[in-house]
């Protein structure tokens, strides 16, 4: 199995919720939609730039909804007891099943 370990803080200086985390999460997809269709031209706007410019972008823009979601497992963790590392297992396992991945 090919992983890449992506670890991304605990934000601490935040008291977010469940809810206030959500929304933010679609906020940050959102801004992830709007920038890959404004540098695809999907918005009706032409936009020159060259690719590798366009990709870091995204990447950006990928980046603040890969810590929104961290930031709600915290959440989920420290305000609901959920076992992250438990989940984890079995969503691999999902994936596993799926044919998603093999071991």
């Amino acid at each position: 199995m090919d992983t890449k370990i992506l670890s991304l803080p605990r934000l601490n200086l935040l008291n977010p919720t469940l809810e206030s985390t959500a929304l933010k999460l679609m906020e940050e997809a959102g801004e992830l939609a709007q920038c890959i269709g404004k540098y695809r031209c999907l918005s009706g706007e032409v936009v020159q730039m060259e690719e590798e410019i366009v990709v870091e972008e995204i990447a950006k823009e990928l980046l603040d909804v890969a810590q929104t979601a961290v930031t709600m497992m915290f959440v989920l963790e420290e305000k609901f007891g959920i076992d992250i590392e438990v989940l984890l297992q079995k969503h691999l396992e999902k994936l596993i099943y799926r044919g998603y991945l093999t071991r």
